[in-house]
């Protein structure tokens, strides 16, 4: 393995992992998300992802599309609350075309007014569909129930802002958010790097924009929701993490493994093989530069939710049972899984992004080193802070 990162004259940090097979993974993204909005813009970010894939001054979106695709390639996107990502996936001898349309995408968009509504509509449909979806809407209504407005609001937005949007005001207000200076290309595949900087220095002008962050509160508190329609229960039980810089955020990860990691975790033997309360049960670590919260999902009946919730609490409690030999199996795992995870580049390609966003890319590839060193005392201390302050969220049957 072999890694580089350069910061151009123009502003753009360019990061990439050299790897001898013949297919690039390539990211530009822009360190503007969901936490920069206020309330009554809510989902702007989202919605500007949207819109450059609508066509610019010389493409259309089925040209965009099909430039990709049509070279064995994949083409997408994805919005955060601190980073807007573009991204594709391409055969390593078409990587500047790949390249050459997300330039045109970021540097001559033109949201046409037919194409706003339209994808308006799209997004609006989008809120439908997760709201439809209990088992992702309930992440939603955990972020509410840990962050105040308009962090808590989530990413992509709620119906009554997104129909407010014009058109005008989207394209001028992507106009600051968007500036090379806040760029990160993330790369993984065979490249040659310096000529890839070369590239993106010539085609992109330096220009100073930004929009400033919003203060994130953190709170606590629960919530349930009757909902008709559904028969099954969602739970999930959320705390504030430490950062991904945090010297604790290693003990964070040993924690879930132990906990909430696959069928031989302590909650998936609980919950599921011993009780039969479950099919699903998984933790989630959520963390960008600024926030880190840990959530714990259950997929599970009406009536058992409040002994769900017991468990839990009672499992974290046990943590301070927790033995050396224990965390050295622990260790073991999620080495091994990030092994296996490395052997996939888009994965890579956006965990150098998040690495880089929040520090240095190259603390990525330390991973070993801070797992090897993680303390039980640690573990076992973020345990008890779990217990004293969380909040939940639940979405039940009617």
């Amino acid at each position: 393995m072999k890694f580089m990162r350069k910061k151009l004259k123009n502003g753009v940090t360019v990061i990439m992992e050299k790897r001898e097979i013949p297919v690039v993974a390539f990211s530009i993204s822009n360190k503007f998300g969901a936490a920069f909005e206020e309330s009554k813009i809510k989902g702007i970010a989202h919605f500007m992802e949207h819109l450059v894939f609508t066509g610019t001054k010389t493409r259309s979106h089925e040209d965009i599309s099909r430039e990709i695709e049509k070279k064995g390639g994949v083409l997408n996107a994805f919005t955060a609350n601190e980073v807007t990502s573009f991204w594709f996936k391409l055969p390593s001898e078409h990587m500047f075309s790949g390249i050459d349309i997300l330039i045109d995408m970021l540097k001559n968009p033109i949201f046409k007014e037919d194409k706003f509504e339209k994808e308006k509509k799209v997004i609006l449909e989008e809120i439908k569909m997760g709201h439809d979806e209990p088992q992702r809407d309930v992440y939603d209504n955990i972020l509410e129930n840990l962050y105040e407005k308009p962090f808590g609001e989530g990413v992509i937005g709620r119906q009554e802002t997104i129909q407010e949007l014009k058109r005008d005001f989207v394209f001028d207000y992507f106009k600051k958010a968007y500036s090379p200076e806040n760029y990160i290309i993330s790369i993984v595949g065979d490249a040659d790097f310096e000529e890839v900087c070369a590239y993106i220095e010539k085609n992109f002008e330096k220009r100073e924009a930004k929009i400033a962050e919003k203060e994130i509160k953190k709170i606590n508190k629960e919530s349930a929701e009757e909902r008709e329609g559904i028969d099954q229960a969602h739970f999930i039980f959320g705390v504030h993490a430490p950062l991904r810089t945090d010297e604790n955020y290693s003990a964070l990860e040993a924690l879930n493994a132990y906990l909430a990691e696959g069928m031989s975790s302590k909650l998936f033997l609980k919950i599921r093989e011993e009780k039969g309360l479950a099919y699903a049960i998984r933790g989630s670590i959520e963390t960008e530069k600024n926030y880190s919260w840990y959530g714990i999902y259950v997929g599970t009946m009406k009536d058992a939710i409040p002994e769900v919730k017991k468990i839990i609490l009672e499992e974290l409690e046990k943590m301070q049972e927790m033995n050396e030999k224990e965390l050295e199996e622990v260790k073991i795992q999620l080495i091994g899984l990030r092994k296996i995870s490395n052997e996939e580049s888009t994965k890579v390609m956006v965990d150098l992004l998040f690495a880089e966003l929040a520090e240095k890319a190259d603390r990525y590839y330390e991973y070993e080193n801070r797992i090897k060193k993680v303390r039980l005392e640690d573990v076992k201390k973020l345990a008890k802070t779990f217990i004293e302050k969380y909040s939940t969220a639940v979405i039940v049957p009617k």
